[in-house]
């Protein structure tokens, strides 16, 4: 049954959608009258188990039986711009009604969390838990975001327009939208992502955190000057500091986007004091207020009297503070500390840039380098080899310009913490982390370049199934590392240890990935309290359930004692940033749930421990969907599946990032090779989302053919880990539609692989309704179900275009018109991937 609220919000799309009949654009009229016909047909003839080719001749037949085929093809155009606004449109009345769909004081936020704590007389073990607790928020540069700047611009006016039921307003902003491309007509550089995710920073999180903040203390019953924990939420950055497989971000480049974080944050400060100084007008304060915006302004221009440090000007503003509490009563107390606050957050940095490469290009590195000293072995094979070495790398000269760029890179660090503050950039994430050397080679040429002590943390990225079976041995090496240890003490003995969903979930499938995530962080946990070291998880996180998204709160809810919980670290990108934390009240809400969540077991107790039986059930049911995934992916036919049925070939012509799709360009294709963001996407393009649950059914089925179905379910009851796990797997369900590509069953050269998957997705669908007991999937959370049933009836005539366009590809009779059916193909993209919101 739906909410009053999910009624409305379909109401109100139905309404406004027919204010597009009217917008004054050429054959507006033709094409919002036949796309409700091609709806219906699409939906019948899928029904029917109609080809997309077949249900286009039949619809260009019954309603343009003259028109030719370039006339065709201009419609089917029309019909991707007018549904990719209709989404448009959706998302923003869906963005209008949040507070009426989710309860901002309800489970999960802070006034709930305070109120519990509150009444359990729990406040001071509360207090302990915050004063040391972080969320970190990693905003990353990732491709999936398919809105392009101005588009964004429009949906965040249309939203508040659409609360007010502002009809003039929503009018206006509609042609506005109908005359606004979609497609970036060139790639982003990474300076545009940069200033693009930036924008986000500055108009939600720079007055979201400081709110939250603020309500804690105030509901701790504390003053804001006893307050310590200003990095309880922090901002991290990956656009111009993640070069893995970007050729395009270099050290020019990430000095550039601190530079504008740095610029950025000052004008935010700027604008904030001037305010301040129209209120702070009293004898004693308003020449402190005068002095710190003229030295603010000076050092946002680079002129003058400047402030060299956020901490001179917290001491300018503490003095202004004195003089307010005893010479003018306090008056206006709560807008300077609301201020103070954000400049003890947010410092000259804004946000935190993390800068990540792959361990093999440093090894190429270490290599070049290695040649060029006469006391260095030919190869340095151990860590203890390497740290022997002592020479100046800046004073070698490399014939190969990319060795050149790894040590600008490490010296670019040095500069951005010497204007933006050590918090401006103070991780170096490795990716493709194998063994103990990889660590060691970025932090010996880091001490060699930046000295010692070494203010920078060295993050090891494990993310195939293999590396995160062998994560604990590779840490365990590494802290017998007596040099490393050193370090790490002077790093407050804290080890930062990244996990990749996204790519575990490419290598081992969704249940494998998944449980290996777990069991290596138990594992991780275990192996960093033997040497007195906290471990600090950094979880790789994208968008849909098969890059580790979904419902992520309740998975952090859900940890219990075996696994460390000092801190939520995750990556949000693309779609997410603008549907989870685009908006005040998303962004509050969204941050207050991963707050609760990571505070919630050490506060309260309330996650359960799995049992030693658990473990194995979990271990078994994992090892088993691993093996159904295995015959999939080493089926002869999957690669040639990915490059001649499915868009993956078109991704990157979709301008949408300035990342290749590959980390390697040129070549045979290989999964290794393959970014998990193309991978993922092209199955949720073909609406067939293989990554997010294939290899589920296959593992219940088995188990239940052991005897094992009620412990499946006694588990599924008990434990909020298993059940977010299962219940994000029915959400790649529930955005999955197999009619769209049923044509592919008679298919000579595909047909077998596509009935397998098929096969899978019929034995999920049913095993996981049997194992939970609900009567439909997603049962328990109406409201986000019927939110898709919407979205996926709004794109289904673009879905039947892309196929439609596939077809002609594939079957070589499109030859006249290639090009365009190559440009209907990334069109469609967008509408799916946009409907879906976080698919990609």
């Amino acid at each position: 049954m739906l909410s009053s609220t999910s009624t409305a919000v379909t109401s109100r799309f139905h309404i406004y959608n027919s204010l597009f009949l009217n917008l004054p654009f050429q054959d507006i009229y033709r094409t919002g009258t036949l796309l409700p016909l091609l709806q219906q047909a699409t939906t019948e003839g899928f029904e029917k188990g109609l080809s997309p080719k077949n249900i286009l001749d039949s619809f260009f037949r019954d309603f343009m039986p003259k028109a030719s085929e370039e006339a065709r093809l201009e419609l089917l155009f029309h019909f991707i711009k007018y549904t990719e606004r209709q989404v448009v449109l959706f998302d923003s009345v869906e963005d209008a009604a949040f507070d009426s769909v989710n309860d901002l004081n309800g489970r999960g936020t802070v006034s709930a969390l305070l109120l519990r704590a509150t009444t359990l007389g729990l406040q001071q073990q509360l207090k302990k838990k915050l004063r040391d607790f972080c969320v970190r928020i990693v905003l990353t540069a990732h491709p999936t975001q398919f809105y392009p700047g101005q588009v964004l611009a429009i949906i965040n006016d249309l939203e508040p327009a659409i609360r007010q039921n502002d009809l003039d307003s929503i009018n206006v902003l509609l042609q506005q939208l109908g005359k606004t491309a979609f497609i970036n007509k060139e790639k982003p550089k990474p300076i545009d992502e940069a200033i693009s995710l930036s924008w986000y920073i500055q108009n939600v999180f720079y007055e979201t955190i400081p709110d939250i903040v603020m309500r804690l203390i105030r509901g701790l019953e504390m003053s804001p000057d006893e307050w310590d924990n200003t990095g309880l939420f922090t901002i991290g950055f990956w656009p111009g500091g993640d070069r893995d497989g970007n050729p395009f971000v270099t050290h020019d480049v990430t000095l550039e986007v601190a530079d504008h974080l740095r610029k950025t944050v000052l004008r935010c400060y700027h604008r904030d004091i001037r305010n301040l100084r129209r209120r702070l007008t009293f004898r004693g304060v308003e020449d402190h207020i005068i002095a710190a915006e003229k030295r603010i302004y000076n050092t946002l221009h680079d002129s003058g009297d400047r402030y060299q440090t956020p901490f001179q000007l917290l001491k300018e503003l503490e003095a202004a503070r004195e003089v307010l509490i005893h010479d003018h009563q306090g008056l206006f107390l709560d807008k300077l500390d609301l201020f103070i606050l954000k400049v003890r957050i947010f410092g000259f940095h804004l946000a935190s840039m993390d800068i990540r490469q792959d361990s093999r290009k440093h090894g190429y590195a270490w290599e070049e380098m290695l040649r060029q000293l006469d006391h260095a072995p030919e190869r340095a094979d151990t860590a203890e080899d390497l740290l022997e070495l002592t020479f100046d790398p800046l004073a070698m000269k490399f014939n190969d310009p990319f060795v050149s760029e790894v040590v600008d890179t490490i010296m670019s660090i040095g500069g951005v913490q010497q204007t933006n503050g050590e918090a401006g950039c103070h991780r170096y994430v490795i990716s493709n982390c194998g063994e103990a050397i990889d660590v060691i080679r970025v932090f010996h040429l880091s001490r060699l370049i930046l000295g010692d002590p070494l203010p920078l943390d060295i993050v090891p990225l494990f993310e195939t199934i293999e590396d995160l079976a062998a994560a604990p041995v590779v840490m365990d090496a590494l802290f017998r590392i007596d040099t490393y240890r050193e370090h790490l003490k002077q790093r407050g003995n804290r080890q930062t240890i990244m996990l990749g969903f996204s790519d575990g979930t490419k290598d081992g499938g969704y249940l494998r990935a998944n449980w290996s995530i777990f069991r290596a962080k138990e594992e991780l946990t275990r192996v960093a309290r033997q040497y007195d070291i906290e471990a600090i998880f950094f979880d790789g996180r994208g968008g849909p359930p098969a890059r580790g998204g979904g419902n992520t709160h309740d998975f952090y809810a859900s940890l219990g004692g075996t696994v460390e919980d000092k801190e939520v670290q995750v990556t949000i990108q693309g779609q997410t940033i603008s549907s989870n934390f685009g908006k005040p009240s998303s962004c509050r809400y969204n941050l207050e749930q991963l707050l609760s969540a990571g505070v919630e077991n050490a506060v309260f107790e309330t996650a359960g421990q799995f049992s030693k039986k658990d473990k194995e059930l979990l271990e078994q049911l994992a090892q088993e969907g691993y093996k159904a995934y295995l015959k999939l992916k080493r089926h002869p036919k999957f690669i040639p599946y990915l490059e001649k049925v499915t868009p993956l070939p078109y991704f990157g012509d979709s301008n949408i990032g300035s990342r290749p799709v590959k980390r390697s360009q040129g070549g045979q294709l290989t999964l290794d090779d393959l970014r998990a963001i193309p991978f993922v996407g092209s199955w949720a393009q073909m609406k067939q989302n293989v990554p997010g649950f294939y290899g589920v059914g296959s593992g219940i089925q088995r188990m239940k053919k052991l005897g094992k179905l009620k412990d499946l379910q006694s588990l599924y009851n008990r434990s909020l880990f298993f059940r977010t796990l299962m219940g994000n797997s029915m959400m790649s369900l529930t955005k999955t539609y197999y009619p769209a590509t049923a044509y592919l069953a008679r298919d000579k050269e595909f047909g077998p692989l596509w009935k397998r998957m098929f096969d899978e997705y019929k034995r999920s669908h049913a095993l996981l309704l049997e194992m939970s007991g609900l009567p439909a999937l997603m049962e328990n959370n109406p409201s986000i179900r019927e939110s898709i049933r919407l979205r996926e009836w709004i794109v289904l005539p673009v879905i039947a275009i892309q196929q439609y366009a596939l077809q002609h590809l594939r079957n070589g009779k499109g030859k006249a018109h290639e090009t365009v059916y190559r440009k209907l193909v990334v069109r469609c993209m967008f509408g799916i991937i946009n409907a879906a919101r976080n698919s990609a």
